[in-house]
């Protein structure tokens, strides 16, 4: 499993990026406009931190496919690194995926509600498929079911499309797509924080240093100096 950040907040990104296994950033058009600032702008100083190994997310908002087939190759050509454009799963969402495959400009399909969306954005080539987990919850769906019969599709059809799950609102979402198939999930930073916390973890260890002092003295904070 490979964990992104889904924001472009460069700060949180920052701090993430040097403390959790980060494989990439996920941005969308309205997390970019939260920044209030030019996007470019935004987009190459999180490329800045991640350096250019880690996977840049950016999503196209044009309405017909040769439209974000021209944001597709303006994007990837500002942005140096490896960069992934997000494209929706409409008509012309897919036709734009199906050229710019040929064109080896990786892709990943977003707003994606049901398996068999999933099933036709991975047919037509894209690189990643994006289940809206919480979102579908919201539907009365159930975004983990509908992350298990993506993973069923692909493994019966052998795709080599991976899915990306998102939209979650709370770590037991992330854990049970995980347990689903998803094979990397996009979180957003509040969220990320909160995959290793719990209250008995720093009790253990305040617990460890408070006998390691006793023994050895108040002075002694770690192993070099005792």
């Amino acid at each position: 499993m490979r964990l992104y950040i889904d924001s472009a907040d460069v700060k949180q990104i920052a701090r993430l990026n040097e403390y959790f296994p980060i494989a990439g950033v996920t941005t969308n058009p309205s997390i970019l406009v939260k920044e209030n600032r030019p996007y470019l702008e935004v987009l190459r100083e999180i490329r800045e931190i991640i350096g250019e190994e880690k996977e840049l997310f950016v999503q196209s908002i044009g309405d017909i496919s040769e439209e974000i087939v021209e944001e597709s190759k303006f994007i990837t050509s500002e942005l140096p690194g490896k960069v992934i454009v997000k494209i929706p799963v409409t008509d012309e969402g897919l036709k734009a995926i199906k050229l710019l495959t040929l064109e080896n400009i990786p892709t990943l399909a977003t707003t994606v509600y049901t398996a068999f969306q999933a099933l036709m954005a991975a047919m037509a080539g894209a690189n990643y498929v994006a289940p809206y987990v919480n979102r579908i919850d919201n539907l009365t769906g159930n975004g983990v079911n509908v992350v298990a019969e993506i993973a069923k599709l692909y493994a019966a059809y052998q795709l080599p499309t991976e899915i990306i799950a998102a939209s979650f609102k709370n770590v037991q979402q992330v854990h049970d797509v995980c347990l689903a198939g998803a094979h990397t999930v996009t979180v957003g930073p509040d969220l990320i924080e909160k995959f290793i916390a719990f209250p008995a973890t720093p009790a253990d260890v305040a617990d460890f240093k408070s006998q390691w002092q006793k023994t050895y003295g108040s002075d002694k904070t770690s192993l070099v100096n005792s």
